[in-house]
């Protein structure tokens, strides 16, 4: 069966049953039909000591896949099935990678959680409300202009975008204003996919809705003609934007395949923004379970970095074991094998690729000081031989390396990764973070390029040597720096598989989230609005006569 047949045929139990389980009063539930809820931020509140913390991170992605998801849910399924009180919280499915090429994010096979068709599509209205906030700033910003400009914003130097949660490439860039006086004032604009913008970060790292009005106020929307900057607070949006955002903010409930609970809540894109889900889930899942386990997307370059060096930093969170997702398909495509060419043995294409794998653990235990488990996500092409010399190996740089099936076995495939996982969280850590925030711009991310990339060094673009100025002028250059880069290799080159040394990464452009308070520094060819491949997953998405949803992966 697909994923989503396999979703279809689950026995769900009613969510107020699933909130039981988590501990939940039902006066603490905003229901959305019988399978999914909203908490109340009351729950915050308990008095009730913090669970452990687990991250689930992976290997650079490849299109032959990880498993991430699959496998963080599948290890919350394993870790309730040996006894523990175990809670998992991940990131809501942005529309735009649904009907791309990415898919849903739900995970899969049996280590699914549902319901999978309103998770990916639409959900509990969240990224509509974030959109919604977004483009009321942008609405407000130009009414602001048109009304006489008593700020003085130069229209030229306009920040803010509106943004849609499609990939829609057409948008990158638009003119807007036009058709005479009465239409507003012509400029130059563009749209963001809705993940990557600003307010997405702000809603996932607020603490509460008092923290999240502060934030929306810090927004910095553009500059005046005197080029100081101007922020949403100096056009009184933050109470309407909160306002918008006052259910967005709750975390949402739903249920694993085996009915544990999970919060699903908040997705900015990790290439672009810090991609994890919010801070108040994490926070409220650590006050319900003894165990929380969390991912961050894509690589551990991308999504653990920004994980450990700004969520944890931002929320003063401290994981106590850390995941490392990994497949045997993958690490041979970086040992230089072709997807088409997967389907075989090949012992030495697995062992060349071992260097990336490597990289990602030594970051992990070396850099960040934090125990780690390498969960091996099993397909059937595996062969004994691969697996043999996988660990092997691993064994020579120390790695706990354990067999994942959970793909197609669900808790019961995790049992061992859950036990691992456990035993890890007992012994004390000394979590440190990559960076020191008081350093530098330049320092900050040269540490994040050559202690966590491999990389030799940084080349900063004239342009964003400028931007780096103004920063420190204004009294932003301590933030936190949040590294816009390519997903599929440790440089800023995506053709760049395996482990690559030696390479420089460019610069090109450098902006503050002031609401988000970290430093955006963007490399490459990154883009905050991605683009449809030649087949989009849209096309074989279809609902028939009964409402019954197929094509959804």
């Amino acid at each position: 069966m697909t994923d989503i047949e396999i979703a279809q045929k689950a026995q769900k139990l009613h969510i107020r049953d699933v909130a039981a389980k988590a501990g939940i009063d039902e006066q603490d539930l905003e229901y959305y039909g019988n399978d999914k809820a909203k908490i109340n931020l009351s729950v915050l509140k308990r008095d009730r000591k913090d669970g452990k913390l687990i991250l689930v991170t992976a290997i650079t992605p490849t299109p032959a896949g990880e498993g991430k998801t699959t496998t963080t849910i599948g290890l919350a399924d394993g870790l309730n099935k040996i006894g523990k009180n175990t809670m998992v919280a991940l990131r809501e499915p942005s529309l735009g990678p649904v009907f791309g090429v990415k898919g849903g994010a739900a995970g899969g096979g049996y280590a699914q959680v549902v319901p999978m068709e309103d998770i990916n599509l639409h959900f509990t209205g969240d990224f509509h409300a974030i959109g919604a906030a977004n483009n009321l700033l942008a609405a407000m910003i130009d009414n602001h202009i048109y009304q006489g400009n008593s700020l003085r914003i130069d229209p030229r130097r306009i920040t803010w975008r509106r943004c849609v949660d499609m990939n829609d490439r057409q948008l990158r860039f638009v003119v807007d204003g036009l058709g005479g006086k009465a239409n507003g004032t012509p400029r130059e604009d563009g749209y963001d996919i809705t993940v990557a913008s600003e307010i997405m970060a702000v809603l996932c790292l607020a603490s509460d809705l008092v923290d999240l009005k502060q934030r929306l106020a810090d927004i910095i929307i553009g500059y005046n003609y005197d080029g100081e900057p101007v922020k949403a607070g100096s056009l009184n949006a933050q109470g309407a934007m909160a306002a918008l955002l006052k259910d967005a903010i709750k975390p949402n409930l739903v249920q694993t395949l085996e009915g544990n609970p999970a919060l699903v809540h908040g997705g900015p894109f990790a290439n672009i923004a810090h991609g994890c889900n919010s801070v108040i889930a994490t926070r409220m899942a650590l006050k319900l379970g003894d165990y929380t386990v969390t991912e961050a997307g894509f690589g551990a370059d991308l999504g653990a970095e920004k994980f450990l060096d700004i969520k944890c930093r931002v929320a003063g969170l401290k994981p106590s074991a850390v995941v490392l997702v990994a497949t045997i398909r993958a690490l041979k495509m970086h040992g230089g094998l072709l997807k088409t060419e997967l389907g075989h043995e090949d012992v030495d294409a697995l062992v060349k690729g071992m260097p990336n794998l490597i990289r990602h653990y030594k970051n992990i235990t070396e850099v960040y000081k934090l125990p780690c488990v390498v969960a091996i996500n099993k397909f059937p092409t595996d062969t004994e031989a691969e697996i043999k010399a996988l660990k092997e190996e691993g064994e020579k740089h120390g790695m706990n390396i354990v067999l994942s099936t959970v793909w197609a076995d669900g808790g019961n495939g995790a049992i061992e990764l859950a036990e691992k996982v456990v035993e890890l969280c007992e012994k004390d850590n000394d979590f440190t973070f990559s960076y020191n925030t008081e350093d530098t711009i330049e320092k900050k991310i040269k540490d994040i390029v050559t202690k966590i990339y491999g990389g030799a060094g940084v080349e900063i673009a004239p342009e964003a040597k400028k931007q780096i100025r103004m920063l420190k002028k204004y009294g932003y250059d301590k933030l936190p720096v949040c590294m816009a880069k390519t997903q599929y290799s440790f440089s800023d080159n995506a053709k760049l598989l395996g482990a690559p040394e030696g390479f420089t990464v460019s610069v090109r452009n450098i902006k503050v989230s002031a609401g988000a308070r970290f430093i955006v520094a963007l490399t490459g060819e990154i883009m905050t609005m991605p683009g449809l491949p030649k087949v989009p997953a849209a096309e074989n998405i279809d609902i028939d006569e009964n409402g019954v949803i197929s094509g959804l992966f």
